[in-house]
């Protein structure tokens, strides 16, 4: 989860940076910016202390973590999806691999088996 932060506010952006710092990135690059005003856009979280904020203040560290969590998850499911999918399906191949050297180690042990019956 990458979070910018961009507030009007310099206590409140100073604060948010302490609690995000190894989230932190340019708005650019990031999945959600936190700001204090309202903008329409797909990556806006709203902090204020009116009830249609993602997050109301006061708040905790803990609060905002598990805020943005949620958020998060709402927009970018279908990344996690899709590599999800493409590690499922890696595994897949590897165990497809595996069984496919198995049968044919179990097939020549079986026909060394009737050789030797035979032989």
């Amino acid at each position: 989860m990458k979070v910018a932060v961009e507030c009007r506010s310099v206590l409140l952006q100073k604060a948010l940076e302490k609690f995000l710092d190894g989230y932190l990135s340019s708005v650019k690059h990031s999945d959600i910016v936190i700001r204090d005003y309202k903008k329409n856009d797909d990556k806006n979280f709203f902090i204020a202390t009116s009830q249609d904020a993602d997050l109301v203040k006061p708040f905790s560290k803990s609060q905002l973590m598990l805020a943005l969590q949620n958020r998060y998850k709402a927009v970018k499911p279908s990344q996690k999806n899709e590599s999800t999918a493409k590690r499922n399906n890696a595994n897949f191949e590897i165990l497809q691999k595996r069984i496919e050297m198995l049968t044919e180690e179990y097939k020549n042990n079986i026909l060394e088996a009737i050789k030797a019956f035979y032989g």
